[in-house]
């Protein structure tokens, strides 16, 4: 497996976004193609709200969430048993050698992970092996270069700036979004769609929240070392764009509009 160290890592920030996200905010390209018992597995399933909402469709079929993160898939097992959820389990895994056998999936999601990987087209191949003929291969990611936001902010400009800059330290893809139609093709899938959709924050409530998460990440989280160890960003500049971001959450007209790529590959 490639290398490839996790931008964001783990911190509450982090999670605090991830824990946030359903199968209706996150997966809606995905839901008319699931029936009930069908198998699912969800790769990169983090806190495990999106695998656990899946399950709620799929049910009696059997669902499981991988991730590399021991504490991150004890928490979703804890969501599991709390929620009463029984059709879903969690296991510790590796993306690029998942512990499957060969197409033994009717579905294989990833939402937000392949932007991460070093090698994302050996990621979806391995997504494809362990799917079965006739399944589908489901993907859904950000395209941070496209994001946009109002009020303009020069210091949000360069937030997001050093953000792309340690991407590409690491490795990773911040542009993966418009990238999952070329990486699917590459695989050779019996198709692939393409499509997009969005996250909107302009409610007051909503600016709170991700501005909020956002400021910590830049001073509080692996984004915030990793940013100071790579030399991209100084203590200031992780302030100022900590200031800059609670300043867009404060703005009664901010805006904020994350766009996402798609895909629904047919193996």
């Amino acid at each position: 497996m490639p290398d490839v160290t996790y931008t964001h890592g783990h911190h509450e920030s982090v999670l605090r976004s991830h824990r946030w996200r359903t199968a209706e905010n996150s997966a809606g390209y995905l839901l008319d193609h699931l029936r009930p018992r069908m198998s699912l597995l969800d790769v990169g399933c983090g806190p495990g709200t999106i695998t656990c909402d899946l399950a709620d469709r799929l049910a009696p079929g059997a669902v499981v969430g991988i991730d590399a993160s021991e504490p991150v898939i004890a928490e979703a097992r804890a969501l599991a048993v709390t929620s009463g959820r029984s059709g879903v389990s969690f296991e510790v895994g590796n993306l690029f050698d998942l512990p499957f056998e060969d197409a033994s999936m009717d579905v294989v999601h990833a939402h937000q992970v392949l932007q991460h990987v070093g090698e994302p087209v050996a990621a979806l191949v391995e997504m494809a092996r362990v799917c079965r003929p006739g399944g589908i291969v489901a993907a859904r990611d950000g395209d941070y270069p496209a994001m946009s936001f109002f009020p303009t902010d020069a210091e949000l400009d360069r937030a997001l700036d050093a953000y792309g800059a340690l991407t590409r330290v690491n490795g990773a893809n911040w542009d993966a979004g418009r990238r999952l139609l070329h990486w699917a093709q590459r695989v050779g899938f019996t198709s692939v769609v393409a499509s997009a959709s969005t996250w909107c924050f302009a409610t007051p409530e909503e600016r709170a929240w991700w501005g909020g998460l956002w400021a910590d990440r830049f001073t509080q989280s692996s984004l915030a070392d990793q940013l100071l160890g790579s030399g991209i960003a100084d203590r200031a500049d992780l302030g100022s764009f900590a200031a800059a971001w609670r300043r867009w959450a404060a703005s009664p007209d901010g805006w904020f509009a994350v766009l996402h790529g798609e895909v629904l590959c047919t193996v």
